[in-house]
């Protein structure tokens, strides 16, 4: 995509910092998580992988990820949506392709990747409805007809997992199974750094005005509907009494990860709060990591920080109590 410095002429219609600009021509200038990696081994974690098409008709497609060394055992199936929000990333992007190779590593599963079409060319609710059938796909007929999967992946022991608007759509499906008549069974999530936001600042969005106009921008370029930022997808305390249904989840534990720098820090641990006083059956746990910021763990996956997330992922996806 032309750079605009390079064309003074070509005029910015919308700038949304800091992942892409809409010029007023109509073409769109992704800037972040650009580079792409193609599947295969990858030497330092021995994980091999392979992308799958789902749906040709819309290009929504996986990559599946399994340890080199894997035998005939059944491995937890993850199911993982890339953060981005809702408008950058993919599931071949360099930063989510050599996170997710160390996050299988660590945990000793089998995970697909979902690539799912992006806004505002795909404007929501579109990624939602790409992502969620992409799981059924991938947890039902699809898992018993691909090699990798019906080979190696326990259908009874599938985990929704996801960072910033990937953990939103990981709460959102299991909401949506939960007494859907549907065969899928979810025994746990994983929401890292969830992209929740609302109107309203609350904790350290109060005192931030720049970020909190910032997440602000993000949500209302991809989903401009007249309930703006306190749209029950992106506020999920909005409805039933602001207890949001929490109680109805439909899986039978829930594991939080924020991270103390992150501005969406606060909404996090108001999930899992409001989460744990909901009267939902299940486990729930909590886990910070100070100074670090949003979605750290995918642009430093070799952190100790991250090493730390990443084993503590790989014991919840692996807790058969």
């Amino acid at each position: 995509m032309e750079d605009q410095d390079s064309n003074p002429a070509k005029e910015v219609a919308r700038d949304v910092f800091p992942f892409l600009r809409v010029y007023k021509d109509g073409t769109i200038q992704r800037l972040v998580a650009t580079e792409s990696l193609p599947p295969g081994l990858d030497s330092e974690t021995n994980v091999v992988s392979k992308d799958v098409v789902i749906f040709p008709e819309t290009g929504v497609s996986a990559r599946l990820y399994l340890p080199n060394s894997a035998v005939a055992k059944k491995l937890p199936l993850v199911v993982y949506y890339h953060g981005g929000g809702f408008f950058a990333a993919s599931t071949a992007s360099r930063e989510y392709h050599s996170a997710l190779n160390r996050i299988v590593a660590a945990s000793n599963v089998i995970l697909a990747s979902v690539d799912y079409r992006l806004a505002p060319e795909n404007p929501i609710p579109v990624p939602y409805a790409d992502a969620f059938a992409a799981l059924e796909w991938i947890a039902g007929a699809g898992g018993r007809s691909e090699p990798w999967l019906r080979d190696h992946a326990d259908l009874d022991r599938v985990y929704l997992a996801g960072d910033s608007c990937g953990a939103n759509m990981s709460h959102h499906f299991a909401l949506k199974l939960s007494g859907s008549g549907r065969a899928l069974r979810i025994r746990g999530v994983a929401m890292i750094h969830p992209y929740f936001w609302g109107k309203d600042p609350i904790g350290a969005e109060v005192g931030d005005g720049f970020r909190k106009a910032m997440v602000d921008n993000w949500w209302l370029f991809v989903c401009p509907s007249e309930k703006g930022c306190d749209d029950p997808l992106i506020n999920p305390f909005v409805e039933e009494g602001n207890g949001s249904g929490l109680q109805k989840l439909g899986c039978e534990r829930v594991i939080v990860v924020v991270a103390g720098d992150d501005i969406l820090k606060d909404r996090g641990r108001l999930y899992y709060e409001k989460l744990v006083g909901s009267g939902w059956k299940g486990k729930a746990e909590y886990l910070e990591t100070e100074g670090k910021d949003h979605v750290f763990h995918i642009i430093q996956p070799d952190c100790e920080e991250a090493k730390i997330v990443f084993k503590r992922l790989g014991a919840f996806f692996n807790d058969d109590s």
